[in-house]
């Protein structure tokens, strides 16, 4: 495994905001991790990626005992991240907001750019390199947090909402570009609330709900699972849905 998170715990004084909580990725893989709004999802990506420090677990990455690392390391190592809150340099241009990762490998000004260039190529920026950030979309803006994050050259990509705020046909634009990113050998854990996305790019999934995992598997076997219908829908959701079924069948 690319990444194992064992019995991590984060403590917030008394606010438990991930519990115990234990995952894998494979590397070459799309992992998904979804869950409620305040399942604590941001909270253990923020712990993966040296953010926060666990208070209590381990977090294994390439072989590596990573737990105690802060996150410029992380980086170092080949762990990169997106945020939900989408926050680019407003004063620079796009080419340049990208430069601000690709720094991380390279120390010139101009291989910076050409690394910037070259993600700007393959998440669809091109055409932009010149304008200020200010001027993005929110689609642009998501592909430019996108595309910082892949100028450091990660070989395992957090993913953390990066579709939200889309619409459907900016989704269905996105999804082609997550998978050529990892045809191109980043493995993704990827945060997600869009579904229909999550199912149809992740191999393997977990599901968090009140700080712990309740449920891993591929999507259709958590898509049926009784603990996460009940997490998403409340109690007896589970019970309603199977009797529904059985009363059209």
């Amino acid at each position: 495994m690319i990444l194992s998170v064992n019995t991590v715990t984060k403590r917030f004084g008394g606010l438990v905001a991930v519990d115990a909580a234990s995952l894998s990725v494979a590397p070459g893989s799309i992992t998904g991790l979804i869950g409620p709004n305040g399942a604590g999802k941001t909270t253990l990506f923020a712990v993966i990626a040296g953010f926060e420090r666990a208070s209590n677990g381990r977090v294994v990455f390439d072989g590596h005992d990573i737990t105690a690392e802060p996150a410029h390391l992380r980086a170092r190592r080949g762990i990169a991240r997106t945020f939900q809150i989408v926050q680019p340099f407003a004063g620079l241009s796009v080419v340049e907001n990208i430069a601000v990762g690709a720094y991380l490998r390279h120390a010139g000004r101009d291989a910076a750019q050409e690394k910037a260039r070259e993600v700007a190529d393959l998440v669809g920026l091109s055409a932009m390199l010149g304008q200020p950030a200010s001027a993005l979309t929110v689609s642009g803006r998501k592909r430019l947090e996108l595309a910082r994050a892949l100028a450091t050259q990660p070989t395992l990509l957090l993913l953390d909402e990066v579709l939200a705020g889309l619409n459907p046909s900016e989704i269905r634009d996105m999804i082609p570009v997550i998978r050529q990113i990892r045809d191109g050998g980043v493995t993704i854990l990827m945060v997600e609330h869009v579904m229909q996305a999550v199912m149809s790019l992740c191999e393997d999934i977990h599901v968090l709900a009140q700080g712990r995992i309740i449920a891993q598997g591929t999507p259709g076997e958590v898509a049926e699972n009784t603990a996460v219908i009940e997490a998403y829908l409340g109690h007896g959701a589970a019970r309603r849905l199977h009797a529904a079924g059985a009363a059209h069948a």
